[in-house]
Order: structure tokens, then sequence, then C-alpha cells
């Protein structure tokens, strides 16, 4: 196990080098570490401590990360890591019970190091071993002691070639045979093959594999999940009637091995069926403790949650690197000024702020939703372990799963646009792939798509929205265990409200964008029901009538209701009595610029706001004011920030982000280093190997 930090606090934060940016840190507002400490506690930031520290002393962790490597290459080193890790037993069982947020510091750290390990070691010890814990029975722990002693490599295998978001439709088998006791698994053709499974393209020895249960009578039970070997662990090499292969690179994450599978009449044992929600009898009679087949197949993918809640905080974790070096860059890049006076730092302008500060709140917004909905999740996987039946165990169920579709969406889109924008807001530097935000990028775009495509998951979420309505907005009480929907109890005041702010000041305020997003939450809604309720009544089926009221309306609904669920979280966080009194002021600001940015995104619905809720254009033009506002409040707070959020240079790996803001020298040293000018150039006496100044060169460097 990595050895525990010794001593206070103080021994949290590393010593933040002197250099160009000391002036930003200087106008900091407050103090970083106070936040720092306030933001994750003591226990998570000594865990990230202990994890940035053994990574950057271990010799196995040093470069190349990817680089130049052969993919072959590189994922045979993704893997020694990955066991190193594991030798590092960063984080014990007890630990997690204690404090479940340690699990996504755990993969967060990682991540920030390189996804394609983090991904790995995720989908290993996370999705495929508690896929067993959760869906299985004391029967099946057995696997589980494996998987950390690396006896056996898991996998989920749930997508198919032809399949993938329409998982009912997933067309591997498995009929059971009462003569032997057995299920034969097999895939009906190549569009039946498991197909994007992380780990299964060279590693994966053993699968938590979905198949549709036939029993001997030809009746079909849906969708269920069994443990399958794949490989065999000492050789590697397929067993009997596996055919497994390796999907080839991809757009990036190319450390992890994404597979493809199909099976031939393999027979595996009846015991091998994960039962928690169902199960075979020897004679082949299939029981199970829910009386409703949709209540099955919810329970049956209630880990496609995990994976989702997960990717929120994988997605935002991408988010703090970005604004991290494109900030660090813009406080130190300068560029013009006033003729005849020194140049200014970019981070100066407000157009470079308008660019960039709004996604560092959105970083702060995102991680606080990422957090509760994962406290969240943690609640309800106790409940589905102790077998709980009731209603608001249910009703958890369905809030989680609608928080988490479109979670999921909101953070991987603000992700993707956000990524893109550092990377063009650092100019051609951040076209260098040493400075890595062309990593981020793609290592970020799969989080748009695996567990969901994004626009299909937001269908789950308007669909528990228009649930609630019922007969329409405003009839029954609304209320669930995350608080989440309980403002649509006041759904038809709430339609009722105007903008009433009538000065920039009261506009600074982080509850006018929480009004507004209710309002026009309550709008959207209403506008959806009706939409459905008119197709329907022109005699549409009810599939058409949803296809027809997604487009400016669901998906719209969706996003709304995501962002104002982050918006009021934030509020309520940073209005806590437990804030300290010098973190109130910065940590407002964050909320109202983040609810005010979002809300001025939705372009295509501002005539709605203009129309409805504000009153003429004045109102919308005092909000764009207020978003630069508080740009330029938030400009000299901004290095700080990213002090907050920003792993170690070792970590960040990035030499436009480095916490020195040396901005020049450290990328003409990584230049160098990349192009190893020192050894070629001969013809420039300053790098001639013969002459004593090279030495004096390189030290400079």
């Amino acid at each position: 196990m990595a050895p525990p930090l010794e001593g206070g606090t103080d021994a949290l934060f590393p010593d933040v080098p002197r250099g160009p940016l000391h002036a930003f840190r200087a106008r900091a507002s407050f103090s970083w570490k106070e936040l720092a400490l306030f933001w994750d506690g003591e226990d998570v930031l000594r865990l990230k401590k202990t994890i940035f520290s053994a990574l950057e002393n271990d010799p196995l962790f040093a470069p190349p990360r990817e680089g130049n490597l052969p993919m072959e290459k590189y994922r045979e080193l993704n893997f020694l890591r990955l066991k190193r890790v594991l030798e590092h037993d960063f984080l014990r069982v007890a630990e997690l019970l204690e404090s479940p947020l340690k699990a996504l510091a755990l993969i967060s750290c990682l991540g920030m190091y390189d996804w394609s390990l983090a991904i790995k070691l995720f989908l290993h010890t996370v999705v495929f071993a508690f896929a067993i814990y959760s869906s299985g029975s004391e029967r099946h722990f057995k696997y589980i002691q494996k998987v950390f002693n690396l006896e056996i490599f898991g996998c989920f295998a749930l997508t198919e070639i032809s399949h993938g978001s329409n998982t009912k439709a997933i067309r591997t088998t498995a009929h059971y045979d009462p003569s032997t006791e057995e299920f034969i698994i097999n895939s009906p053709d190549f569009e039946a093959a498991k197909f994007w499974v992380g780990n299964l393209g060279k590693t994966a020895t053993h699968a938590v594999l979905f198949a549709q249960l036939h029993m001997p009578g030809g009746q079909c039970h849906g969708l269920h999940a069994f443990v399958i070997q794949i490989r065999d662990p000492k050789t590697l090499l397929p067993v009997p009637g596996v055919m497994v292969g390796d999907m080839g690179k991809k757009l990036g994450q190319n450390g992890l091995d994404n597979g493809f599978a199909m099976f031939h009449q393999v027979r595996i044992p009846r015991q091998d069926l994960l039962n928690r929600h169902g199960d075979v009898t020897p004679e082949g009679t299939y029981v199970t403790p829910f009386k409703d087949a949709r209540q099955h197949f919810g329970a049956s993918l209630g880990s496609l949650s995990n994976g989702r809640v997960s990717i929120t905080s994988m997605s935002v974790t991408n988010l703090k690197l970005a604004v991290s070096i494109a900030i660090r860059f813009s406080a130190t890049r300068r560029q013009f000024g006033p003729t005849g006076e020194e140049e200014v730092p970019v981070l100066e302008y407000p157009m470079q702020q308008w660019r960039l500060l709004p996604y560092l709140a959105a970083a702060f917004a995102l991680d606080h939703f990422s957090k509760s909905l994962f406290l969240g999740l943690v609640e309800l996987q106790q409940g589905l372990l102790g077998n709980s039946r009731s209603a608001r165990q249910a009703e958890l169920g369905r809030e989680v799963h609608a928080l988490g579709s479109a979670g999921k969406a909101l953070a991987s889109w603000t992700a993707q646009r956000g990524i893109q924008e550092c990377r063009e807001a650092c100019g051609g530097h951040g076209y260098l792939a040493v400075n890595r935000l062309g990593n981020l990028r793609d290592d970020n775009d799969p989080n748009c798509t695996y567990e969901g495509d994004n626009n299909v998951l937001l269908q789950q979420t308007s669909n528990y929205l228009l649930g609630l309505a019922g007969g329409g907005p405003g009839g029954a009480r609304v209320q669930s265990p995350l608080r989440s929907v309980d403002f649509l109890d006041a759904y038809p005041a709430l339609l009722g409200r105007k903008f009433t702010v009538t000065s920039l000041q009261d506009c600074l305020d982080d509850s006018v964008p929480l009004a507004a997003y209710e309002w026009l939450v309550c709008y959207l809604l209403r506008e959806t029901h009706q939409k459905l309720s008119e197709e329907k009544r022109s005699g549409s089926s009810d599939f058409a009538a949803r296809n027809n009221s997604q487009v400016y309306y669901s998906r719209s609904l969706a996003l709304a209701f995501l962002e104002l669920t982050v918006v009021r979280k934030f509020h309520e966080f940073t209005h806590q009595p437990c804030v300290p009194p010098t973190l109130r002021a910065v940590l407002q600001r964050l909320s109202a610029l983040y609810g005010l940015w979002s809300l001025s995104q939705h372009a295509a619905l501002l005539p709605v706001l203009t129309g409805g809720y504000f009153s003429g254009e004045q109102a919308g033009r005092m909000v764009e004011r207020a978003i630069l506002a508080l740009c330029s409040q938030l400009k000299d707070d901004a290095v700080a920030l990213v002090d907050v959020i920003a792993p170690p240079d070792f970590i960040l790996d990035s030499p436009i982000g480095r916490a020195d803001g040396e901005l020049c020298k450290n990328l003409w040293t990584a230049v160098l280093q990349e192009s190893k000018v020192l050894e070629r150039v001969s013809w420039w006496p300053e790098f001639s190997t013969n002459k004593p100044v090279v030495g004096s060169l390189r030290a400079k460097l």
C-alpha cells in the first residue's frame, strides 16, 4: 500500500513555484488552499496527494504516456501500470464505505494522468466486479477476490454491432438445457457480435455478458447477465467456441483495448447466471422477485447508471484540465497593449475572459453536481443490495436514472465545447500535441456516445418529467428523494413569474438565473406536453408522437431541467452557513456566472424568455452585461481558482500550463526535447557540442 502522508494540512499542498503567475496569484481575493480544503475535504486531499506522489516517484509512470509509442507497446505499458496501481492499493473497501467520494477521486486522479489507464482499471474493478456483486449472489463472490488479485481480468459485454442504445433488442441468446444444467450462449450472426467492449480486445479473461434468456418451453424472459470465460487466464488464448479480437486504433484512449466477441454454442454452468433479479432452478423453472418485466429490465441494467454517473465526473475532470492549461497560459501570454506601453496578458482582455471564465465556473458547478449525484447513486445501490422494495427506493431509482442520463449529456458536451474553446484560446500553441489539449479532446469525445448517445439519453430524462406531469403539469403533488423536481409543486405560480431585476448589481445575484430556469423548465414542460397531446390527437401513434416531439421540445426540456438542477445545487451549496466568509463572494460569483452563462446559451429559447419571462430586450441585455461584469470580477481570482482544481505539473503534463507560468521557457524546452535539436545542431556556435556554452544552455532550459 502507498505510504500515507504525514503532517498537518500544510503537507497537502505543493509549494507553488514563483514565476510570472505570482502576480496574478497575489491579486486573488481568497486563499486557494482554504478553498481546496473546503472543496474536497482533508481526507480526499490526502488521497489525491498520495496518488499523485506515488505516480510521480514511480519510474514506471515516467514519460512517455503515449507519445509516439506503437499502439501495442502503449497497451502493454498501460497494463503494467494498471498492475502497479493495484499493488499501490490506494483505496481499501472500508475507506470506500466510509467515504464513497474517494472512489471518484481515485478515478479522477488516474484519469488526469491517462484516461486509458483510469478506464481500464474502472472497467475491471468497478464495472465488472460491481456488476457481479450487485447482480449476483454469494455463489458469485469467488470472482471478486480474483479480480483484485488479477487471477482473472474482466469486461462488461452489453453492446452489439447492431444494437447499442436499444438494449432490449440485444440478440445474443442463452438457452437453458436442464439435462446438463447449463446455459448455451450463442451469437445468431455477426450482427449480434459483442462490440466496443473495453478490455475485451487483448486482456479480458472473463465478461459479464448480457443475453436473452430462453427456457426449454420456448419462453424468453428477456435480458439477463451471466459470467462467462473468454480466454484462458494463463495463455490468454480464447476458450473453445469463442471468437474474440481487437477493434484496432481509435481516435483516442488507445491504451484501452476495445474488442469484439462471438459465441458458438458455448456452455456455461447454471450457477453463472447472475441471479439477484432472476434465477433458473435445476429443473428449468424461472423465478424472479419482480412481478413486472419492466422492473426486472430496469434492475438488470442498473449498472448502466453507475457508468453514466461516472462519465459525468470524468467529463468534468477533462474540463478542469483544459481550463487549467488555458487560464495559466492566458495569464502569462502577452499580446498587444496601449501604444508605447508593455504588452498585456491576454487574460486581461474581456474577450478572453468571456471565452474561458464561464467554463471555469462550469467546472466548479458541474463538479459539485457530479459528487451529489454520485452520493445519490450510492444511496440507490445500498437500497438495491438490501433488497429494498419501498416506494421511495423505486422513485430514487427513477430520479437517479433521469439525472444520470442528462448529467452525462450535459457534462460531456460542456467539456467537449470547453476543451475546444480552450484549445483555440491558446492559439497555435494549443494545437501542439505536447500541450495536451488535443489528447484531452480526443479522450473526452467517447463520453458523448458510450453508455448511451447523449441525444437518446435526454429522452430518458424528458420521459421522466412528462411522466411526473401525468395528465398535465400542475396536477398531483410532486416530490422526489433528491428534491430535483420538487419545484414543480409550484408550477402554476412559477409560470406567472416575471423578470423583475432592474439594476445590473441585482442581476449579479445567483438567485436570478435560478428563478429564470424554474420558469423556463415549467414553460418547456407545458409546451412539450401540449405538443405530445397535439400529435396524438392528430392520429400519431405513441411512438411517432414522441419522435415528433423531440426536437425543440423534449430535448430542450431535458437539458434545461438538468441545467436548473446544477444551478440549484450549486446555489444551495454556496449559500450554506458552513461556507467560510472569506470564500462566499468568489463561490457565489462562480454560481451566478455559470447560471447566467448557461441560460444565455439557449439562443433558440431567448425569444421565448423575452416574450414570456423577460420584459423586452433590455432584460436580455442586462444578463449579457452581468456575464461580462462577473467575468471581470473573477479575472483576478482565475489563477487561484485553477490552483484549486489543477493537478501537479507532472500529472497535468502541459508546458504552457505549468504552475510557474514560465510560458516561453517551458515551451521552448519541450520543443527542443521533442526535436532533439541539441544533439543535432552543430552549425550554430551556441549549440555546438564542442562549446562549453552547451552545458550552460541546457542548465538554463
